[in-house]
């Protein structure tokens, strides 16, 4: 049995070892040694693996062993990410790098205008997060030191093992925090890159997989008897006959999928630490064949550990149990260093990742505004953001220590970790959706991302401490405050899903309902937009984002405030190169707004974005700035784009108007000849009867002698021609009155019928041009109630119209009677030539006459037809479907005398 100090012995050696090799990276990176090692696709696809923690090592045995073949999910999820989304990576990795950004909180923050209020958001939603996964390393760690501490402590009742686990979790915790100080934050790199962290993430990689392959092996040939066995053995146990719950494994993939492109870790090695994205063609496919792999001998190890240790022995170890309960003690030291390396890399990654989003959204920000001198007065920044790093890493594995202690160091690590990918998952809607969608905006990533953390605690982080810990047990069963529908795990009274299904779903589909409607309704700032331009369209182009509009700053603010950030060897070589790109002699190049942007994007990989923006802006701007005052940076050629396009709205407005104004200048003009054509025809419809009344009656007055007959004819002559100019008045004065409104409408009660019969009657008495009228009389049989005299007026002067002016061979003229359920239509249709396209729009109005009409007419009798249809709540129209002319009449439903009152007569004015 290997001792307690001799496996603290063999940890001790083990991380010298890892820091040797992480020195000798880093060293060869200074001096531009070893970068076919450092750039290599395969370091980078093992530096992936950070997502296999103890929760995989060691935690997705147990979770095997409890919940069947469940634990796949947590491997499939990442694998349908590289396999099928790798496009959506290499466009994350693109913006990262175009962007500089140093974290997933400085990417979100970048992308909606630099905003640090969001960064800030993103950190502390991060830190919260994140938490009960460090718990789950150091829960990790102390099982398995417990393990060799005792040989019982794998079995139930292992707490009370003479074993002080806080004390152990404490010095574990101050082990990896002093790990991660001493070798996390040695430099202040230009562009975050931490190359020996990979590199030894890349070692601690192979050590797991050989481990628990290893462990594997001697399970399946050592234990099992072979394939064949292990086979049988599947086939016999409860895994095997697992019931598989669509619901929960969906949701445990999309969740699983979308931490992996959250969870800081693994932003921070796959966005931030990567130098190709070429480099992700390979991990599409190697990554998932190293979680295969990983996942290779879980389920024997969980079953051939069901059979051999005795009940109640803890699943979560039976990678450690099963060779030590052998003699395998070499084995089992093996096993013991691959899940120390997952849960060690994790934390170390995780934390280094978390304290540059603390120190740069939250610190950084912060002391910069207590420094009113502005940054060409604020001292060492260099020291002050490193300093700010140290101290975060010493905090965020505090909160990790402090969540073990209150959690009570139980439970499931798969449900540990399952609480921790719900919490980063929220920033999926915010993230994607500023990836692919410009109308996206910084007001709707913070009311989702705040919508969905709040969702989180209630349903998933606050119920994970236990019943009267965080939540009492009357919110589980009576809601929040005794509403019922604020139960944490039956929220809007959804009750009978699975606890994580039900958190899942809740959280993550009202972030993004949130996300998108207030999207919708709000507006990006002028930076804002320019960002979301600069990273959806990251692929057409490789350009740095738009940011300073002049330059005003002197080289000499600029190079103080850069050797204060990135040092002054660096700083220094930085502006020689840019001075010799601009063939300038000397260390200082000309600060035009090219630099400016570079500089920024520089100082980006040490402060972040939001914090480099400000500083920037700070020397740039000659006073001291906030870094919401920031915002407006490209307000001034914005505004010109949205006045450009404002001027363009206009202009189409003005041609729009244009052309309406020309189509009513032609129908003026068209009226205006209609007139003077008026008013020559009725001057000479006038004269012309007057003429023959002066003519015939002077005959009359002076002929002495005129016999009976041509007295008649002539007195006959005279009252044709009277009667003729009696018309015509009439008609002027009836068109007058309809259009003053001074005539009165009689309303009577009557049948279309009738009213037809009187109109066709009435046209064709007398008639010199017979034309044939077909009716249908059974859809006729309608009761009105309008004003019949005038009804009969329109159907009259439609009729002798058609009669008029039909130039086909046989004049026919249909009349069409139709019921519909707001009223009555009756249309009137000759088979002639129909009315020319150009006249159809003046034809009702009161100064038209069909050209070459024959008979007499001032062209007064639409215009009168208009006008009665108006006061009788109708309308008449001209129809386009017919070959010949057609014209509608429609009654309104209240016309019907079914729908009128029970008076027989009634006046309206008109």
């Amino acid at each position: 049995m290997v001792s307690l100090n001799e496996l603290v012995l063999v940890c001790l050696t083990y991380v010298v070892g890892l820091f040797a090799i992480a020195f000798l990276a880093e060293r060869a990176a200074l001096r531009g040694r070893g970068g076919w090692l450092l750039r290599s696709p395969v370091v980078y696809t093992l530096s992936l693996s950070i997502y296999c923690t103890a929760w995989t090592f060691y935690g997705a045995v147990g979770y095997a062993a409890r919940s069947g073949l469940e634990y796949l999910t947590i491997y499939l999820g990442p694998s349908i990410v590289m396999i099928g989304w790798w496009w959506v990576l290499r466009r994350l990795v693109r913006i990262g790098r175009s962007q500089r950004v140093t974290s997933i909180a400085d990417l979100i923050s970048s992308r909606y205008g630099k905003s640090n209020t969001l960064a800030i958001v993103v950190t502390v939603m991060a830190v919260i997060g994140v938490t009960p996964y460090i718990a789950l390393q150091l829960q990790s760690v102390i099982l398995s030191l417990a393990i060799f501490a005792t040989p019982d402590a794998g079995l139930a009742g292992a707490e009370d093992a003479p074993f002080n686990r806080a004390q152990a979790a404490f010095w574990v915790a101050t082990g990896l925090a002093l790990f991660t100080v001493l070798f996390g934050t040695r430099n202040l790199n230009v562009n975050e890159r931490h190359h020996g962290v990979v590199i030894a993430v890349a070692v601690e990689a192979v050590v797991k997989l050989v481990a628990l392959i290893a462990v594997g092996v001697f399970v399946v040939w050592g234990l099992a008897g072979g394939v064949g066995d292990t086979l049988q053995r599947i086939d016999a146990s409860a895994i095997g006959e697992w019931e598989v719950k669509g619901s929960r494994w969906a949701a445990l993939m999309f969740v699983s999928a979308a931490a992996f492109l959250c969870l800081p870790r693994m932003f921070q090695v796959m966005v931030v630490e990567n130098n190709d994205d070429r480099h992700l063609q390979i991990a599409s496919w190697a990554f998932p064949l190293y979680l295969m792999l990983m996942s290779l001998f879980v389920v024997p190890i969980a079953v051939v550990g069901l059979d051999l240790l005795p009940a109640g022995s803890n699943p979560d170890l039976f990678v450690l149990s099963l060779p030590l309960s052998q003699g395998q003690n070499g084995l089992a030291m093996l096993s013991f260093l691959g899940g120390f390396s997952s849960a060690t890399s994790m934390v170390i990654v995780a934390t280094l990742a978390l304290s540059t989003m603390v120190s740069n959204h939250i610190v950084m920000p912060i002391w910069l505004n207590l420094r009113r001198g502005g940054a060409t007065q604020s001292g060492d920044v260099r020291s002050v953001v490193i300093l700010a790093r140290r101290l975060s890493i010493l905090l965020i594995i505090a909160l990790g220590f402090s969540y073990y202690r209150v959690s009570g160091g139980s439970g499931a690590l798969a449900a540990i970790g399952t609480i921790s990918f719900g919490g980063v998952a929220q920033f999926l809607p915010a993230l994607l959706g500023g990836m692919f969608w410009r109308g996206a905006t910084r007001m709707g990533a913070l009311c989702g991302l705040g919508v969905g953390f709040v969702l989180w605690v209630f349903t998933m982080l606050l119920p994970s401490f236990g019943m009267d810990v965080a939540l009492s047990q009357s919110t589980f069963e009576q809601g929040l405050m005794g509403a019922g529908w604020l139960r944490p795990q039956a929220l809007f009274g959804v009750e009978g899903l699975d606890p994580t299904v039900h958190a899942v779903v809740w959280s993550l589909s009202l972030n993004t309902l949130v996300f998108f409607v207030v999207s919708l309704f709000t507006f990006p700032d002028p930076i804002e937009r320019l960002q979301g331009a600069q990273f959806v369209n990251v692929l057409d182009h490789g350009g740095s984002a738009r940011g300073w509009t002049a330059s005003v700053a002197g080289s000499e603010d600029l190079m103080i405030m850069a050797q204060r950030i990135l040092g002054a060897a660096e700083a220094q070589a930085f502006f020689r190169q840019e001075a010799k790109a601009q063939g300038r002699s000397g260390n200082l190049p000309e600060p035009t707004p090219t630099f400016v942007q570079e500089l920024e994007r520089e100082l980006a990989g040490s402060v972040g974005a939001a914090t480099a923006h400000a500083m920037v802006g700070q020397i740039v701007g000659g006073t001291s700035v906030s870094v919401q005052d920031l915002l407006a940076v490209a307000d001034e050629s914005a505004q010109m784009l949205e006045y450009s396009s404002q001027l363009e709205a206009k202009s189409r407005e003005l041609s729009e108007t244009a052309e309406e104004l020309r189509r009513a200048n032609e129908k003026l003009t068209q009226l205006s000849l209609q007139k003077d054509s008026f008013l020559s025809q009725i001057s000479h419809e006038l004269r012309t009867p007057m003429t023959s009344i002066r003519s015939f009656s002077e005959i009359l007055r002076d002929a002495a002698k005129l016999s009976e007959a041509d007295k008649t004819r002539y007195a006959s002559i005279i009252h044709s021609e009277t009667i003729r100019l009696t018309r015509l008045l009439d008609d002027l004065l009836d068109l007058s009155v309809l259009e003053n409104g001074q005539g009165n409408l009689h309303i009577g009660e009557g049948a279309l019928q009738d009213v037809l019969d009187r109109a066709v009657t009435t046209a064709l008495t007398g008639s010199e041009n017979p034309i044939t009228v077909t009716r249908a009389g059974v859809q006729e049989d309608i009761m009105i109630r309008t004003d019949l005299d005038r009804l009969v007026q329109v159907f009259i002067n439609l009729i002798t119209n058609a009669k008029k002016y039909c130039r086909a061979d046989a004049p026919a003229l249909t009349i069409l009677v139709g019921r519909r359920s707001d009223g009555i239509t009756v249309d009137f249709v000759d088979n002639g030539e129909g009315i020319p396209a150009d006249a159809q729009a003046v034809i009702f109005e009161k100064f038209y006459r069909a050209t070459g009409a024959e008979g007499d007419g001032a062209g007064l009798g639409l215009a009168i037809c208009r006008e009665i249809m108006h006061r009788l709540d109708g309308e008449i129209s001209y129809l386009t479907s017919y070959d010949g002319a057609a014209f509608r009449v429609y009654l309104p439903a209240s016309a019907l005398a079914s729908a009128q009152t029970d008076q027989s007569e009634l006046t309206h004015p008109a």
